[in-house]
């Protein structure tokens, strides 16, 4: 019976999933076909390779996106299942479909640089949220994931060298210099937008405190930041004594007060900073009081 009750969330949890890609292709979608395909502006792995051959042949961009993504599904779905590849098979689906509708549509406009850098938020907006749902609309990070585990590089660097490898291949087939320039740019906005739709606007922070004053310094945090934490039970390596760790996560601009409360109460205190991508649970949006 329980297994019965969670059928509906589950299900729920993944239309909502399927849903949420759909309107991240599509996102995706206006700004290739509104903004950066018209003035021969490429983003880079298999949409920039797409942009390429679609150039090279006058064939339509939608079908070059299938048929690119084909062999890296194939290989996401023996490395990573069966569930990965119905999400990215969808989401590609859909923004082949999309690019196809829109590809008769008047450009929003001819301005270059607005072009980049519109069409490159619009973009990384989409992407982000297909990535956000568990989807990819570009199976070249298949192959960025499944490297760096073999290999010394970071998906970041492969995928980084795959693009400018394909930067350089536009401005000698199909494009210019100039335009493969424009290029870099809107992959570098790109990016960044993908970081803040999966991340979000606001920084996160896990701080760590360790001092001889634990419950001070506690009872001033939750008298001016209003948070919770964590006692976390240490023990010093060489003296053997045992100390309240304190564990506790603030936003950017929470950490200067936190930096003051603690070096107020014990300026020798030890404080760790760590960069945080995301936190769900607990109270954290809600401040404890």
């Amino acid at each position: 019976m329980e297994g019965k009750a969670h059928y509906p969330v589950k299900l729920w949890t993944e239309v909502r999933q399927f849903i949420m890609i759909a309107i991240g292709a599509v996102i995706a979608a206006v700004g290739l076909e509104l903004f950066l395909v018209p003035n021969n502006i490429l983003d880079g792995g298999v949409i920039g390779l797409s942009i390429i051959a679609a150039k090279m042949t006058g064939m339509k961009l939608s079908l070059f996106i299938v048929l690119f993504n084909i062999p890296f599904l194939f290989i996401g779905y023996r490395k990573m299942g069966l569930r990965f590849v119905i999400h990215a098979l969808f989401g590609v689906l859909v923004l082949s479909g999309v690019t196809a509708y829109l590809h008769h549509f008047e450009p929003f406009t001819d301005d270059l640089f607005l072009a980049t850098i519109i069409g490159a938020v619009i973009l990384g907006t989409g992407v982000g949220l297909v990535i956000r749902s568990g989807g990819v609309l570009d199976g070249t990070e298949v192959i960025a994931i499944l490297v760096s585990r073999k290999k010394p590089v970071s998906v970041g660097q492969f995928i980084m060298m795959l693009n400018v490898f394909i930067f350089v291949l536009a401005a000698m087939l199909v494009f210019t210099w100039e335009t493969a320039m424009y290029s870099i740019i809107t992959y570098y906005i790109a990016y960044k937008m993908i970081d803040i739709v999966n991340e979000g606007l606001e920084e996160l922070k896990s701080v760590t405190i360790i001092s001889d004053r634990p419950d001070d310094i506690a009872g001033a945090i939750r008298e001016r930041l209003h948070r919770g934490m964590t006692f976390l039970h240490g023990e010093g390596a060489f003296s053997g004594i045992p100390k309240k760790i304190i564990y506790i996560i603030v936003s950017r601009i929470e950490l200067s007060t936190l930096r003051e409360i603690v070096n107020d109460i014990d300026p020798k205190a030890l404080v760790a900073i760590e960069n945080m991508a995301d936190v769900s649970g607990s109270n954290f949006r809600t401040k404890s009081h």
